[in-house]
């Protein structure tokens, strides 16, 4: 466990007005974090809408974008017949195939140069799913700044390419230009290098899968031009107690002296074994059996083949122990997708509880204080 010298609550649903009457905010979550020019700092946070309505006596209702360059939701209806079985969330239909009652966007959050304090909340969607693109919605971005270029990576849902992941460009972090999918269906948590590493662009990212032969891991990719990816490798950063479930990239890795830096989330079930024993011991906490439990771990790669994992933390460094770390399915859940460089501290934003947003400050030292050497 790492010392947290700052632990806030930063933003909540209740923060932020919904894009219409029509919706209501369910969760903000997941922001991607970069410093501007004039050294304050700018969130894309996800937020999450929800249709007030969503059924009558003949009809359930689900949103799409339908906007080519602007923000604009349509609303789909179905009859009820067709729709088979329903969840707090989506209808299905007869074949399996699933609509959401929800629909998210992005949107700006400005905060001051501590990265703690909120000066300006967006008003309206600042990006978005559109017509032919992630019409159903877009999700956690992570944004990465290579030579003077942002560049964010997003995952979009649609009826056409099912959940895949995206990039678009900046030059200012504020206007973007949608490049595409880079990564396709079900394929999520890209986040890209801040530099080349032998002449190639470098991402992690996390294909999902229902067949599996070994622990859940993260995969690297190389790319000439941030577009088309190959060389596919899988980088396993498993834990010696072995107890993931599933695991993915957090925010942009940061280069040190000693390689590149990787925070990470993992997902556990509590169980009466492995390194949950000793949890208590180690944070001070009871931790109860149940749902999925959603923590912060950290790896070191070398910095020439960022493919090969020389330490990483045997335990999580920080545990969602907060009440509002808990979401509405009574998951705990702390999910880092940002990272600020402070001095001697990094700021870490990350989604709680599947609803609102943290930051934590924590000293460089101490994360690096908790690797281990990889086992042979």
């Amino acid at each position: 466990m790492v010392k947290v010298k700052i632990d806030n609550l930063l933003l909540s649903p209740k923060d932020i007005k919904p894009s219409s009457n029509k919706f209501e905010v369910l969760g903000v979550l997941n922001p991607a974090a970069i410093r501007l020019k004039d050294g304050k700092i700018l969130l894309y946070i996800r937020v999450i809408e929800k249709l007030k309505k969503t059924e009558d006596a003949k009809y359930f209702y689900v949103p799409r974008f339908v906007g080519k360059d602007k923000f604009k939701v349509g609303i789909d209806r179905f009859p009820k017949s067709k729709v088979v079985d329903k969840d707090k969330i989506s209808i299905i239909f007869k074949n399996d195939i699933k609509r959401l009652t929800f629909i998210s966007h992005f949107r700006k959050i400005f905060l001051d140069k501590t990265g703690l304090k909120i000066e300006k909340i967006e008003k309206k969607p600042s990006f978005f799913g559109c017509k032919g693109e992630s019409e159903l919605g877009v999700e956690d971005p992570r944004i990465t700044k290579i030579d003077g270029m942002y560049y964010m990576t997003y995952v979009g849902l649609s009826r056409r390419e099912g959940i895949s992941t995206y990039l678009a460009s900046s030059k200012d972090g504020l206007k973007w230009e949608r490049k595409g999918i880079i990564f396709g269906e079900q394929d999520k948590d890209v986040v890209l290098f801040p530099e080349k590493v032998k002449s190639s662009y470098v991402a992690f990212d996390r294909p999902e899968g229902n067949f599996e032969f070994s622990t859940p891991h993260i995969w690297i990719a190389y790319s000439p031009d941030l577009i088309h990816w190959g060389k596919l490798k899988a980088v396993q950063l498993s834990s010696k107690h072995k107890d993931f479930l599933r695991s993915g990239a957090g925010p942009p890795p940061i280069k040190t002296d000693r390689g590149w830096l990787q925070i990470f989330h993992v997902v556990t079930k509590v169980k009466p074994r492995g390194f949950w024993i000793n949890i208590k011991k180690i944070f001070r906490q009871e931790i109860k059996l149940g749902p999925d439990l959603y923590s912060i771990w950290v790896a070191l790669l070398d910095k020439n083949n960022p493919s090969k994992l020389i330490a990483m933390s045997h335990f999580p460094i920080i545990i969602p122990k907060k009440k509002y770390e808990i979401s509405f399915e009574d998951k705990k859940v702390v999910f880092p997708t940002g990272i600020i460089k402070d001095g001697k501290f990094v700021l870490i934003y990350s989604g709680a509880g599947d609803i609102h947003i943290s930051v934590k400050k924590i000293k460089l030292s101490e994360i690096m204080n908790s690797l281990e050497k990889k086992e042979v």
